[in-house]
C-alpha cells in the first residue's frame, strides 16, 4: 500500500523545475565575458573591444539597454529568454557566433546576467519586462493572392524606399542609413534570409514587423494596426511576402559546379531561357584579412554560380547582390563614412578617401591542371605567388569587359592576350555576368585547358566599388571544383530496357509452355 504522506514528503523535498536550473553566477559569468566576449564588447560592454573597429554591423554596446531582436515592444528591454537565444544561436550576418555549443549551460546563463550589470535599466525594478503575445500565421501564405497582399503593403508602408524595389537593400534610402551610434548600416537583402539576424522564418521576419530593430533604422509596425492602418493577418502576409523572396532552404555549399553537356552552341547572355535549367550552386565569400590592406566588412557574401558546355565551349553564369552598380556618385558618402568607420589596416594609417571605383569579379583557376596521383594538389587561394600564379578571368564594370591573365599575388597581374568573352546585366540589385570560353586554347603554357572529366580547381573575388572595395579590399572564397560532365552514353539507357525486354519474352515463353502442357494432360 502506498504511503500517501511519504509521497508528499518526497515531492515536496524535490527540486522545482527552475531550482534545477544551472544559478546565474555574475562572478562566474565576468570570467567567461572576459575571456570570451570582451575583445568585441569592450572591458565595460560599451561594444568598443579591440577587434570591433573592424566590424560592420558593430559589436552590441550594453551599457544603454538597446537590443535588436527581442519579444517584447520597441523601446522595452529584452527577456533572460531573448539574451538567452542571441548567446546561444549568434546573429547571423555579423561576427556573433553561436556559443551553445562552445560554453556550457551554466557558463551561458553567467555571463547572461553579468551583460546585465551594464545598464542600471535591468536593475530597475518599475522596468516591467513582458514579451508579446504573438498570433499564429494565416494559412495560404504562399500562395499568389496572399503574396500579392503582402507585395501591395511591402509598397504602401514604406519597405522599398530602404530595400528596395526587390528587396536587395537597394532602395533611394539606402545610402543614407545609419544605426543610432551614428555607423553606417545596410539595409538588409531581404533575397537572403539565412542572414537575418533573428531568424529567417516567417515567424522571425513577422515578430521583427512587430517589435522593430530598436537602435536601427527598422521601425515597429505594430502601431499601424492600433491604428487600423492595416490588419494583424495583413501584416503577416507581408511576413510571407518577404520570406518568399529568399530560397526556400538555405543554400547547401559544395565543392563542385557541374556543367552538363549541351547541345547546339553555349548561351553568351545571362538571361538566356537554358540557365533556367541548369542547377545553380551558393558559394560564401569571406573578406580578405590575410594581406594589408585587410577587410572584414565585404559587401558581397556569395556568389550563384551556373555553368554548361557543348564539348567545345564552356559558358560560366555567375549572380551575387550588389546594392548599386558602381560607380555610383550617390553612394560615395556612404562609402567614405564605411572607410572611416571599418579599420582595413593594421599600421594605423588614416581612412583612404571615397573614391568612384567600380564593381568587379574574378574566376580563379590554375595555370595547368595538376597531373598524376597529387591530382588535387592547387596553387595559394589568395592569387598565387611570385613561383607558382594562378590563371583569372576577370571583369570591370566600368567599362563593361572581360580579360584574363596571370596573378602572382594580389599586387601583380600580367594580362594575357586571349581574354573570355563577357556579357552583364545588372537589375535592380543583381548583377549577372557570363563567361564564355574555348576549352581549349593554344596558349597551353599559361591558358588552363578545360577537359571534361577532371576536377578543374576554381574560385572566386568580388569588389564592390560602392562600399569602398578594390585592391586587397575585397570578397574571397577558397577553391571548389569544376566538372565538365559528359554525356551519357545511349546504351546506359538502352541496355536495361532491352534486358527488361528480354526478360519478359522468357517469362511469356515460359508461360505458354506451361499451358500447352497443361492443355494436353487434360486432353488426355
Amino acid at each position: 500500500m502506498i504511503d500517501v504522506g511519504a509521497a508528499v514528503a518526497l515531492i515536496v523535498m524535490l527540486p522545482s523545475p527552475a531550482s534545477r536550473l544551472p544559478m546565474q553566477d555574475t562572478t562566474r559569468g565576468k570570467a567567461v565575458y572576459v575571456k570570451w566576449c570582451a575583445g568585441c564588447h569592450g572591458d565595460t560592454g560599451a561594444g568598443d573591444g579591440v577587434a570591433a573597429a573592424h566590424m560592420l554591423p558593430r559589436p552590441r554596446n550594453f551599457t544603454g539597454g538597446l537590443y535588436k531582436i527581442r519579444t517584447t515592444a520597441s523601446g522595452q528591454l529584452p527577456t533572460d529568454a531573448d539574451l538567452l537565444r542571441a548567446i546561444d544561436e549568434g546573429l547571423p550576418g555579423s561576427a556573433m557566433p553561436g556559443w551553445k555549443g562552445r560554453l556550457s549551460d551554466a557558463e551561458r546563463r553567467s555571463v547572461l546576467a553579468y551583460i546585465k550589470t551594464f545598464s542600471s535599466f535591468f536593475a530597475d525594478t518599475s522596468q516591467h519586462v513582458v514579451p508579446l503575445k504573438f498570433s499564429s500565421p494565416p494559412g495560404g501564405g504562399t500562395g499568389a493572392d496572399a503574396l500579392k497582399v503582402g507585395r501591395q503593403f511591402y509598397d504602401s508602408i514604406g519597405c522599398r524606399k530602404c530595400h528596395g524595389d526587390q528587396g536587395r537593400g537597394d532602395g533611394p534610402s539606402a545610402p543614407t542609413l545609419k544605426d543610432d551610434a551614428d555607423f553606417p548600416i545596410f539595409a538588409a537583402d531581404l533575397h537572403q534570409n539565412w542572414r537575418f539576424r533573428g531568424g529567417g522564418a516567417v515567424e522571425d521576419i513577422y515578430r521583427r514587423l512587430r517589435t522593430g530593430l530598436d537602435g536601427t533604422p527598422m521601425p515597429s509596425f505594430a502601431d499601424l494596426i492600433d491604428q487600423k492602418f492595416l490588419t494583424d493577418q495583413e501584416l503577416w502576409r507581408l511576413a510571407q511576402y518577404v520570406r518568399s523572396l529568399s530560397p526556400a532552404a538555405p543554400p547547401e555549399v559544395r565543392d563542385v559546379v557541374h556543367a552538363p553537356q549541351i547541345p547546339g552552341t553555349v548561351p553568351a547572355s545571362p538571361d538566356d531561357s537554358t540557365w533556367a535549367r541548369v542547377a545553380r550552386y551558393w558559394f560564401p565569400l569571406v573578406g580578405q584579412v590575410i594581406h594589408k590592406s585587410r577587410w572584414f566588412a565585404p559587401a558581397v557574401s556569395g556568389v550563384w554560380v551556373q555553368a554548361v558546355h557543348d564539348g567545345k565551349r564552356l559558358a560560366l553564369r555567375v549572380s551575387w547582390d550588389d546594392r548599386t552598380e558602381s560607380p555610383d556618385t550617390a553612394w560615395l558618402k556612404f562609402e567614405q563614412r564605411i572607410l572611416q568607420t571599418v579599420a582595413g589596416d593594421d599600421s594605423g594609417s588614416p581612412p583612404p578617401q571615397a573614391e568612384p571605383w567600380p564593381d568587379q569579379l574574378a574566376v580563379q583557376f590554375p595555370r595547368r591542371l595538376p597531373e598524376g596521383s597529387g591530382g588535387m594538389e592547387r596553387p595559394y587561394f589568395l592569387m598565387g605567388g611570385a613561383t607558382d600564379p594562378v590563371y583569372q578571368w576577370r571583369w570591370i564594370s566600368r567599362p563593361r569587359h572581360a580579360f584574363a591573365g596571370l596573378a602572382r599575388g594580389i599586387e601583380r597581374f600580367d594580362t594575357l592576350p586571349g581574354a573570355p568573352a563577357g556579357q552583364a546585366t545588372y537589375d535592380r540589385g543583381e548583377w549577372r555576368l557570363v563567361l564564355t570560353r574555348a576549352l581549349a586554347t593554344p596558349d597551353t603554357a599559361n591558358e588552363v585547358q578545360l577537359e571534361a572529366g577532371r576536377a578543374i580547381p576554381l574560385a572566386f573575388f568580388a569588389w564592390d566599388g560602392s562600399s569602398g572595395e578594390h585592391g586587397s579590399r575585397m570578397a574571397v572564397s577558397t577553391w571548389y571544383f569544376l566538372a565538365l560532365d559528359r554525356p551519357t552514353p545511349p546504351g546506359v539507357f538502352i541496355s536495361p530496357v532491352l534486358a527488361m525486354l528480354v526478360t519478359l519474352g522468357l517469362g511469356l515463353v515460359v508461360v505458354r509452355r506451361a499451358q500447352r502442357r497443361g492443355g494436353a494432360r487434360h486432353i488426355s
